[in-house]
């Protein structure tokens, strides 16, 4: 069936982690153009996702276990970069 052939090329060459990195290029985009967020805020939100996606791709296409987990570490700091300024910018809860 041709749309099995489809979905094993998409895992199998790691595909399927391109179209997910530009799904999240387009988000980014649209953060910035039509949002006007900040070019740092958006890599606090889409930065580790796009880090955690590129491990995933490393780990679809058989890379060695250091191109897994580097994207993967990397991740984390960014990800608390992005919850310390979320945090910073949330009021504080008074109730209680």
């Amino acid at each position: 069936m041709a749309g099995q052939g489809l979905a094993e090329m998409l895992f199998e060459y790691g595909y399927a982690a391109d179209v997910m990195l530009g799904v999240l290029a387009i988000e980014g985009a649209w953060l910035v153009l039509a949002r006007r967020w900040s070019l740092l805020a958006v890599l606090g939100l889409l930065g580790p996702a796009a880090l955690i996606v590129l491990g995933l791709r490393a780990a679809m296409t058989g890379a060695d276990w250091w191109w897994i987990a580097l994207p993967l570490a990397l991740s984390f700091p960014l990800h608390l970069m992005d919850l310390r300024s979320r945090l910073a910018a949330a009021p504080a809860d008074t109730s209680g």
